[in-house]
C-alpha cells in the first residue's frame, strides 16, 4: 500500500515538473522556409533587359529599367518591369502586343542585373558594434551576421532582437534570443538567413 502511494505521489510530482518546465520555456516560432535562398530573379531598377519579339526585329530592343521601375517599347509604350520575373514581364508584353500583331512571342533576358547586389543582401542594425549591409552567402545564420557586426554593444537588449523577413509580400517578425544564443549556446533562434533579411538589436531601457 505504501509503495502504491509513493508511486502515485512520485508520478504526480514528475508530471507537475514537466508541466512547469513547459510553461517556463515558450515554444519558439521558426521562420517558414517559404522561399528558397536562390529564388527566381526579380527585375530591379537599373537592370538592362533584352526584349525579343519573334519575327519582329523592329519591336525587339535593349532597354534599361528606369528609376520609376518602367521600361518603354514601341507600340506598348511604358510598362512596369521592376518587381517582375522575366516570365511575368514577357507575359505582360505578349498581352499588350496582341492588339497589334498576331500571336506575339516575347522573351525577356536580363543582360545586366545591376540591382541584384541589393536584392541579395542581409543587414544588421541597432545596438551592435558595427551595423552591416553584407552580400548574402548560402548557409549564413543570425550568429554569422552578428559576429560580422562585432557582436552586441554595451547598450544592447540582446534577447529582444528581431528578424524581419518579407514573405509573399508581407513583412514577418521573428524573435531572436541573442544573449541566450551567444552566452548559453541556445541555438533555437539561430535562424538560417535568406536574401533581404534584416536583423535589429534594440537598446535596453535605462
Amino acid at each position: 500500500m505504501k509503495m502504491n502511494i509513493f508511486r502515485t505521489s512520485f508520478g504526480f510530482w514528475a508530471l507537475l515538473a514537466v508541466l512547469l518546465s513547459a510553461c517556463s520555456t515558450p515554444p519558439v516560432t521558426q521562420p517558414p522556409d517559404t522561399q528558397p535562398a536562390l529564388a527566381e530573379y526579380h527585375i530591379g531598377v537599373g537592370d538592362s533587359l533584352r526584349i525579343n519579339v519573334w519575327r519582329n526585329a523592329e519591336l525587339s530592343s535593349d532597354v534599361p529599367v528606369r528609376p520609376d521601375g518602367m521600361i518603354s517599347l514601341p507600340l506598348v509604350g511604358d510598362i512596369e518591369a521592376a518587381g517582375r520575373t522575366t516570365e511575368e514581364l514577357a507575359s505582360a508584353l505578349t498581352s499588350e502586343l496582341t492588339d497589334y500583331i498576331r500571336n506575339p512571342q516575347v522573351t525577356v533576358i536580363v543582360t545586366n542585373p545591376a540591382s541584384s547586389d541589393y536584392q541579395r543582401r542581409v543587414r544588421i542594425t541597432g545596438a551592435v558594434q558595427n551595423p552591416q549591409s553584407l552580400p548574402y552567402r548560402d548557409g549564413m545564420t543570425v550568429l554569422d551576421l552578428v559576429l560580422m557586426a562585432g557582436g552586441p554593444n554595451e547598450f544592447a537588449s540582446a534577447n529582444n532582437a528581431k528578424l524581419y523577413r518579407r514573405v509573399e509580400g508581407e513583412v514577418k517578425v521573428y524573435p531572436i534570443h541573442l544573449r541566450d544564443l551567444i552566452d548559453k549556446g541556445k541555438v533555437e533562434t539561430n535562424y538560417s538567413l535568406q536574401p533581404s533579411d534584416i536583423v535589429t538589436v534594440p537598446e535596453r531601457a535605462f
